[in-house]
């Protein structure tokens, strides 16, 4: 089956931040507004420019859809490495 691009797999019953249900069955269909946000914000929180309580307030204000501190962190230790990482400490 060709997937259209950007469709993942759902693994968990949480739907991660960007992506809803799909009409194919066991996949999740990208919000393409949600996860440019989610990138944008996220590139603030790595250069500092903003804290994590004010990046998710922003996200949910932008996007109706809510993600907790714990998620924006873990999301961008995952994709940006933890901050000791990114100083390189």
């Amino acid at each position: 089956m060709m997937l259209p691009d950007g469709y993942i797999k759902r693994v968990s019953s949480t739907i991660p931040f960007g992506y809803e249900l799909s009409d194919i069955n066991g996949y999740l269909k990208p919000v393409p507004e949600q996860l440019k946000n989610l990138a944008e914000v996220s590139q603030m929180v790595v250069n500092e420019q903003i804290s994590l309580g004010v990046a998710v307030d922003w996200l949910e204000e932008t996007t109706n859809r809510k993600m907790s501190r714990m998620g924006l962190k873990k999301y961008i230790d995952k994709n940006y490495g933890t901050r000791q990482e990114r100083l390189g400490s």
